[in-house]
């Protein structure tokens, strides 16, 4: 049984298959063509977090593979009244097939994955967001880009994930954050002990020098207080026209969304003949039927 906690749960041949996987599912569902390999299957997502594009992609992808998918909001589960999650996984492992959680801290997810006799993915924790970050790389791939891939904004769960699967792939990276908000500490201590550099700096001029891709996330994640002070200190990190010329000729843009048009990506980048945001929003459908049947079926 194999739990995706983060892409570290992965070999790169799996990741690799993966993508390989979700080009021919993107690719047969524009013929209309669906392949029912988990029929019979039943996906449990627990939500603590609010969610567009996680809960509607989980879910479609379970019916279009012939499974079923159950939301449970944890306000309307007994998690929500002191159920441990030891517990919880205990009892939906003798549900389901597989759990999906979007939560806060990482180690819930860890906790539920401990206890778990099915397999746990994580639809977004504060450190970790894999099938976001696996969508990612796929997009890149498809556009034929990705020789520097560049990330600017909030040292986040993104920042992180593009951090290791850079150090499990190999490709050049560059991470602007202001001073103050860089990556998780364990993290940065993770690609010290494996001997993996990139460029981190609090220029986003020269994180962006010549990229392919870049790549920007809101200024506050789900769970943060909004201030001005923060939104002051972020405001040279905003993805716009002149930032984006700094980059390669023919670089594209992501974004994980929700954006927060104005803050952190202006609307003529977003919208722009440069941006692969909503490609991007599409294939988190593929890839996610593809790791759904790897660790499903």
């Amino acid at each position: 049984m194999k739990h995706l906690l983060n892409t570290f749960d992965l070999k790169v041949p799996e990741i690799e298959k993966i993508f390989r996987r979700a080009a021919s599912l993107k690719k047969e569902r524009r013929k209309g063509r669906f392949n029912f390999s988990l029929r019979g299957k039943t996906l449990g997502m627990l939500f603590e977090k609010a969610s567009t594009r996680t809960r509607v992609s989980f879910e479609v992808a379970m019916n279009e593979l012939g499974g079923a998918a159950i939301y449970l909001e944890s306000g309307s589960t007994q998690v929500g009244r002191g159920e441990t999650y030891a517990d919880t996984a205990r009892v939906l492992s003798r549900y389901l097939h597989g759990i999906m959680i979007r939560t806060f801290g990482h180690n819930i997810a860890e906790e539920l994955a401990r206890h778990a006799t099915i397999p746990v993915i994580n639809g977004l924790t504060d450190l970790y967001h894999p099938c976001q970050i696996l969508t990612d790389l796929f997009t890149v791939r498809e556009c034929r880009k990705g020789k520097k891939i560049c990330y600017i904004g909030d040292g986040n769960n993104m920042t992180n994930s593009w951090i290791v699967l850079a150090l499990q792939i190999g490709f050049r990276l560059s991470v602007a954050t202001p001073k103050g908000f860089g990556p998780s500490p364990a993290v940065l201590d993770l690609c010290e002990k494996s001997g993996f550099s990139f460029l981190l700096t609090e220029d986003p001029a020269e994180a962006v020098d010549g990229a392919d891709v870049i790549n920007t996330d809101t200024w506050f994640s789900m769970g943060q207080k909004e201030d001005e002070e923060k939104r002051r200190l972020f405001r040279p990190f905003q993805l716009n026209r002149e930032l984006l010329k700094k980059a390669g000729p023919d670089a594209i843009v992501l974004h994980c969304l929700p954006a927060h048009r104005g803050e952190e990506i202006t609307d003529e980048v977003m919208d722009g003949p440069q941006s692969r945001i909503w490609e991007q929003a599409e294939n988190r459908l593929y890839v996610q039927k593809a790791i759904l049947e790897m660790l499903l079926k």
